[in-house]
Order: C-alpha cells, then structure tokens, then sequence
C-alpha cells in the first residue's frame, strides 16, 4: 500500500471534517425536502436547516439571516456582488478600483465589464502585500461605484486592513466588496465594524463542503440592490434563483460553527507550526518569504526559492507533500504568479515558489518531514554556482511571521 503524500494545500480545498459530514448525512436520504416546500414536514425540515445557516453565517460575520444569500461558492458570489453592482448602479457611474492581488474570480468579472464600457482601476500592492490606503484614496472617483478588496489573499495570507477601507468607502458613499473565502472561521469579520456592504463566503476553505458558499448582502445603511445574474423561481429573495442544495447548506453551517469555536486555539496552533516551518527553511540561504510577516493567515506560508527551477522543485517535493506554486484555480498556467510578481518579485523567483497551506490535520511530525524534505530537494537542485554568487552577501532577514 503506497503511502499518501502529506497534504499543505489547504488554501486550494480542504477534506470536509467527519463531524460535517456527519451534519449532512441525513439530509441526503431522510430529510431531503425542498426548502421552498413550505406544506409538508419534509419541506419544513429543510427550510429549518436552512435557517439555522442562515443564523450561524450572520452571527459570524455580524450581520442577519436575511442578509444572507446562498451561491454555489465564493466564485458565484463574487460574480453577484460585482456584476449585480454594475447592472443596479450603472446609471450612477461606470468606475470599479479592485486590487492587482485579487483572485481571478474577481479580476475576471471585472474584465468581463471592461469590455462592457466600464473603467476599472487596478490598484498595486506595497512589497509586503498590503494595499496602500493612499493610493486608494486617489483612486475615488464621483463615478465610482464599487471597491473590491480581498480579506484574506489566497496565495500569500496576507490580511488586508478591512476596516480602513470600510470607512474610506462609506466617507465617499462607495459600495465596498471584500472576498473572504479564506478568512471566513480563520479570522475575526464584522460587516458593521469593517463598514463592508458585500461579503462572499465558500464552505470548502473551511473543512466543509464543495459546491456551497454565500454572499452577504446589506440591507440598511445603506441598502444595496443588486441585479440579478441568475433568474428562474425567485429564490433568496429574488437575487439567486434555484433550489437550495440543503446537505450542502447544512454542511456549511457546521464547518463554519466548528471553526468559530475552536478559532483561538486553531489560530495558536496553526502559528507555532508555521512559525516551526520557517525557522528550518530559513537556515537556508535565499529562501524569502512572501507577504506581511505577521498580517497573514495562520496556517499560510509563501517563500520563493532562489537558484532553483521552479517546475523541478515542485516536482521533487511531490513524493513527500503536496504543495502549490499560486492559486489551485490557475494551476494549469505556465505563467508566474501574478500575485507574485505584484509583489516585486522577478518572474525566475516568482516561478520558483511555494505556497504551503498548513490546516486542522496537520502535525508537527508532518511539519518536520517536510521541512528535512524540502530542505533537501533545494540542495539537490542548486548548482554549485549558486553558492558562488551567494559569497559575501547578507542572508535575506525576515521577522518571524507571527
């Protein structure tokens, strides 16, 4: 029996937790009613489940239930958020400012309305990843209408200042958008506190199912509408038509709820073991590490390795772990990172990355196989004439990331 490679991609998807699976179950074969079935008890045991979700993703992020809308995933929320802004504002301006960082889930459909006459401003990073509230600030314009700034990048963990952007919008009367697929039940969100009108919500980040998400929708101060980009039954309230896949909601309610218990402790955990990582790579010369030190999601590590081939690298880590070099969405693409590269980072180092998503399984035990692991593909793969050119220069210093 062959042995599974230990598995550090827990920003592409993680395994669904037994005690989600075990939510789910029964509204698989017992209690598989429509929701929208409201004269009989089958249906009204779906619509319960359903509004217990509803119940435990507002408490989360401190908002309503009803403010709540189900999609198939933060992707189909994104496009929502950003297209169903552009359609009902339209006659109010034509102008976006989104982030260079941003997933393709949002530069995509930001694209897409490019083409459709929309201006769209594409702000940079600073070297540490973080947007800089300055030059947003430059960016407003009468005509905008929408900002959409990532909580949690996906590829380097950073944790943009959600709250100064919140504010900075509202001052200006500016719709604010913020994709926290990977910050939902990793790290504190408040709507009201962070001034945020539109938040898009996946499961599978999460340790809960594929194929779920939500996006949060502001009902006062202001009210945003939306047009919808799906029609068919009026569903949600009329902004996303379709039955609701009610195991799949259910799951998501309780990935979420699991991880909000056990945030604190999950949070520490994860730190020290990334914290452990880093510490045995870093003995290693020209290894850097990419985003904030410290304002990054616990369990994500990013380094670019230099004097290697990317591709070799990857492979030679294969046996042991399984890693990725960028986003799982872009996986295919033999371009370098764009969030890389945003960074400053030329594209030879940008290729030759990293991104280790430690999550809820994973062990010290694991964290040091791969560490010896990884330390030895690098040696392996340097040519001597790497050392040569390193002689003399000053190891690349990192704060720790905290």
């Amino acid at each position: 029996m062959s042995i599974r490679p230990i598995y550090l991609d827990c920003h592409a998807t993680t395994p669904v937790d037994e005690r989600v699976l075990a939510a789910m179950i029964p509204y698989f074969t017992e209690k598989f009613g429509n929701a929208s079935s409201i004269g009989h008890v089958y249906g009204w045991e779906s619509e319960a489940a359903v509004k217990q979700t509803r119940e435990i993703l507002a408490a989360a992020i401190n908002a309503t239930p009803e403010e709540i809308v189900f999609t198939s995933g933060a992707t189909e929320a994104n496009n929502l958020a950003i297209k169903g802004v552009a359609e009902a504002y339209f006659k109010k301006g034509q102008h976006i400012i989104t982030v260079a960082t941003e997933h393709n889930a949002v530069l995509d459909p930001c694209n897409y309305l490019k083409t459709l006459g929309f201006e769209i401003t594409i702000l940079p990073v600073k070297k540490d990843g973080l947007i800089d509230l300055t030059e947003l600030n430059k960016a407003f314009r009468p005509e905008t209408i929408l900002v959409s700034v990532m909580a949690a990048n996906n590829e380097i963990g950073v944790l943009q200042p959600l709250a100064e952007i919140g504010e900075l919008c509202h001052a200006y009367n500016i719709i604010f958008h913020t994709d926290a697929a990977q910050a939902i039940g990793k790290t504190p969100l408040d709507v009201q506190a962070m001034k945020i009108d539109l938040m898009s919500l996946t499961a599978h980040k999460v340790f809960g199912p594929k194929g779920i998400g939500a996006l949060y929708v502001r009902r006062r101060d202001p009210r945003v509408q939306l047009a919808p980009q799906q029609h068919g039954g009026g569903h949600e309230r009329g902004m996303r038509s379709g039955t609701l896949y009610t195991p799949q909601i259910v799951g998501f309610g309780k990935a979420v709820e699991i991880a909000l218990a056990e945030q604190a402790t999950e949070n520490q955990r994860l730190t020290q073991l990334r914290q452990s990582l880093w510490k045995q790579l870093s003995q290693l010369e020209g290894i850097h590490l990419n985003g904030h030190p410290q304002q990054r999601l616990a369990g994500n590590l990013n380094i670019s390795v230099e004097g290697v081939d990317g591709a070799a690298l990857l492979l030679g880590l294969q046996p042991v772990m399984s890693v990725s070099s960028g986003s799982a969405c872009s996986s295919a693409n033999t371009s370098p990172s764009s969030v890389l590269t945003a960074l400053g980072n030329p594209q030879q180092l940008a290729y030759a990355s990293v991104r280790f998503g430690i999550g809820r399984f994973n062990t010290q035990e694991e964290i040091d196989i791969v560490a010896k692991h990884a330390i030895a593909t690098i040696q392996s793969l340097r040519k001597p004439s790497f050392m040569d050119s390193r002689a003399g220069k000053q190891q690349f210093d990192l704060a720790p990331a905290d």
